[in-house]
């Protein structure tokens, strides 16, 4: 009886393990599916993209000034979007509209950063798909001039961003500017190991995220942003795991990990997957976007077999599953969205959302891979790309 039981025993172990075993191997082949499939599709505008990177020079934040900055040359300035001029006193501190763009503001700091994102996610993406190192010997030129050389570089912080005229010099809100560095660290990490990477110059980059690292998280302003409770700490956040993923700060990462399961999905997420923050605002439909995309990227980033994000979930039920069940509907038909339409921009949203890509490998989602597979995945909206910072999935997968 006792060798039957213990027959038994191993032979339940050895079918739980085979399972187990078989479970993982589908999911590397339907990661493996779907990349595969993205790479095929994307490719050509990717080897496009890679073309005109190669023909640009690099230009930071020193090629351009304006009066209004209290900072210097070195230091990166933008004027919060949605603070205008006061009609009853024109030459006084501005107001906010909510939602309303001011055209007039200085944003060619802000131009240049996104220039200087799509050069090196380009690069890093054609380099991924064909490891040619030319690709990796001109990205090297931006990475140098915007993080080591000494008369182009940008100072490792955020302290003059989004500022206000006649109010404030910059604001914590003002770090959500740099989400369009995660596409430049991730493009490092993608690239470190070519021959063509010399370790110098990797050092060089990884001491300057280091150090806006620490800035993030020790600043007054990195330390309000942090903890805002709207999109805004989600980019803080998705931003900074980018970063410490370069760096390699394993500390810094599990910080982040805690943060989301305690504070950012349980405190943003409604029962029902929404945003309620979000949907109160003047454009629901953009915001929920922008922050989904953020969640998903907080999960791409920093899930583990230990500790997947992916498959977290609340006492009361929320999880990344439900955010991606609760808006996919909306993106795959707009005219069912039953809020308000945004106030600016409602007609170029969606585009080809990180999230939806990312959530069907993930989920094995067929249905939400052919939605992204059909919409824009090369955006000419200025505000569009403003608030996509993920344009290229393939480096991420």
């Amino acid at each position: 009886m006792k060798k039957i039981s213990i027959i038994l025993i191993s032979t339940f172990f050895y079918l739980a393990l085979s399972s187990f075993s078989n479970t993982v191997i589908d999911l590397e082949n339907v990661h493996a599916d779907f990349k595969k499939k993205a790479s095929i599709l994307l490719t050509k505008q990717i080897l496009n993209q890679a073309k005109w990177a190669m023909e640009q020079e690099p230009i930071t934040i020193t090629a351009s000034s304006s009066p209004r900055s209290a900072g210097g040359k070195h230091d990166f300035f933008s004027e919060a979007d949605y603070f205008w001029p006061d009609p009853k006193n024109p030459d006084g501190p501005y107001i906010n509209r909510d939602g309303l763009t001011n055209p007039d503001n200085f944003v060619a700091h802000r131009k240049a950063m996104i220039r200087f994102s799509k050069i090196i996610g380009a690069l890093a993406s054609a380099y991924k798909i064909t490891g040619n190192e030319s690709y990796v010997k001109h990205a090297l030129k931006h990475f140098q001039a915007w993080f080591i050389n000494s008369e182009t570089l940008m100072n490792p912080n955020l302290l003059f961003a989004q500022a206000v005229k006649g109010k404030f010099t910059g604001r914590n809100y003002g770090i959500i500017d740099t989400i369009h560095l995660m596409e430049v660290a991730q493009g490092a990490l993608v690239m470190e190991n070519a021959k063509s990477f010399d370790k110098t110059s990797l050092k060089g980059i990884k001491k300057w995220f280091a150090d806006y690292l620490i800035w993030l998280n020790t600043s007054k302003p990195g330390i309000q942003e942090k903890t805002v409770k709207n999109n805004h700490a989600t980019c803080w956040a998705m931003q900074v795991a980018s970063f410490a993923k370069l760096c390699k700060d394993e500390a810094m990462l599990d910080s982040l990990r805690t943060s989301y399961k305690t504070i950012l999905l349980p405190n943003q997420m409604g029962t029902d997957g929404s945003f309620p923050l979000e949907t109160v605002r003047t454009k629901p439909y953009g915001y929920s976007i922008f922050n989904l995309d953020a969640m998903t990227m907080l999960c791409q980033i920093l899930s583990t077999p230990k500790d997947n994000l992916w498959k977290f979930e609340t006492a009361d039920g929320k999880s990344i599953r439900k955010g991606l069940d609760y808006l996919y509907p909306y993106i795959s038909d707009k005219s069912k969205w039953p809020l308000k339409a945004d106030v600016m921009y409602w007609e170029n949203w969606p585009v080809a959302q990180p999230f939806l890509i990312f959530g069907a490998v993930q989920f094995n989602q067929h249905e939400w891979y052919s939605t992204w597979e059909k919409l824009d995945h090369a955006p000419q909206v200025e505000e569009v790309i403003r608030n996509l910072p993920i344009r290229n999935p393939l480096i991420w997968l």
